[in-house]
């Protein structure tokens, strides 16, 4: 659905051990503009950089980030004290990839004086600084789990360490979770948001995996039989697309293993539809949901730039398009009302947090007012109506 908030970017169609790896990002320097004192701002908060072990899977550690919560009291009562906000990462980048989104995230709240809930960003098993699964039966790279599973992990990993940071003065079995995520982490939340109903508040999806296909398949083939060769772009040709489709399959093809050992063989069956089905989110109704895609323009360029060289015209012809329809799909997730999207994240390739954080940082913060002040998006026909 095209909404109102469409403006801030471009419709598509145009046990704990150190982990010494990991280096904490440093408080933000005073806002000249802000009209507070320096006394008036709050402190930055400081990470807990840890790892621990799950409960069911005592055989490795998983590497984690948390913030506390701002403070919470009787005269200014945070409003997400109960609330615990996840990042989720792609395949192919560690939770270090957040640290500049969360800081711009937290910037903006401590300069104006607004409260924030807890954030929590994770290595998956077989990721940055987190431990292989033990339930994995092969080395990497290999197809030892899949998303659910990966999903039960987030469920058991959330409950520990909530249990643990639980403010015993407003307690509460398990939080309002928000899920920020990027490329297969999108699809980890969908399947988590399906499998433990009532228990997601928001979600922000930045460039989500194409869950339902095959990335190789975004390419028509020139070699089936009523394959027209006028329909290609201008300068693109058959071996362009040959190359393309074979480049694609062999990188991102659902069985091609990896070194997380998290396999996408199942993905499409999983999710076999970008628009369904429908999320049951906290307190009974569809969880809040912001869904963006990448820059036309910017995924183009490191299409052709980086290792796949893919032709610009061929990513903007057949690639942007077909990744567009997915996201339109995604926005039809949740109820009426409650999705924004999607959006671009202007200058941003695939790796949304890495390439723009402020603008995660910017839509953390409107996914956040949302939800305290129960905003539903207006469609553009309401308006004209």
């Amino acid at each position: 659905m095209l909404t109102m908030a469409h403006a801030r970017g471009v419709v598509g169609g145009t046990s704990h051990t150190d982990v010494p790896a990991y280096i904490p990002l440093q408080p933000p320097t005073t806002n000249p503009s802000c009209n507070s004192s320096d006394e008036d701002i709050a402190p930055f908060p400081t990470p807990e950089i840890s790892s621990c072990t799950l409960e069911n899977k005592p055989g490795a550690k998983i590497a984690y980030t948390y913030y506390p919560a701002s403070a919470s009291t009787p005269q200014r009562p945070n409003p997400f004290a109960k609330t615990l906000v996840v990042f989720l990462n792609g395949l192919m980048l560690p939770r270090s990839s957040w640290d500049d989104a969360l800081h711009s995230f937290l910037e903006k709240r401590i300069l104006n004086g607004l409260p924030y809930p807890s954030l929590l960003s994770y290595d998956r098993y077989g990721q940055g600084d987190s431990e292989r699964d033990p339930d994995d039966k092969e080395p990497p790279p290999c197809h030892g789990h899949d998303c659910q599973s990966s999903v039960h992990d987030l469920r058991q990993f959330t409950l520990q360490i909530w249990k643990e940071h639980l403010d015993i003065s407003n307690p509460t079995n398990f939080p309002a979770l928000i899920l920020v995520c990027n490329s297969i982490g999108c699809a980890i939340a969908r399947l988590f948001a399906q499998t433990y109903g009532g228990t997601v508040l928001g979600l922000l999806f930045l460039d989500s995996i194409i869950a339902n296909g095959n990335l190789a398949d975004v390419w028509p083939n020139p070699d089936v039989k009523d394959f027209d060769p006028n329909v290609l772009p201008p300068g693109a040709t058959e071996k362009d697309l040959r190359d393309a489709r074979v480049k694609y399959g062999r990188m991102f093809g659902p069985d091609v293993p990896n070194s997380e050992g998290l396999s996408r063989r199942n993905l499409a069956t999983l999710l076999p539809s970008s628009d369904a089905p429908k999320l049951d989110g906290y307190g009974g109704e569809g969880p809040y949901l912001t869904v963006c895609g990448h820059d036309w323009e910017t995924f183009a360029e490191q299409s052709y730039t980086g290792s796949l060289h893919t032709p610009k015209v061929l990513t903007m012809t057949y690639a942007n398009p077909y990744w567009q329809r997915y996201n339109e799909g995604l926005v039809k997730i949740t109820d009426e009302g409650k999705a924004v999207g999607p959006l671009i994240a202007v200058g941003c390739g695939h790796f949304v947090q890495k390439d723009g954080p402020e603008f995660v940082g910017d839509e953390i913060v409107s996914l956040l007012d949302r939800v305290v002040n129960r905003v539903e998006q207006v469609s553009v026909s309401d308006v004209l109506d």
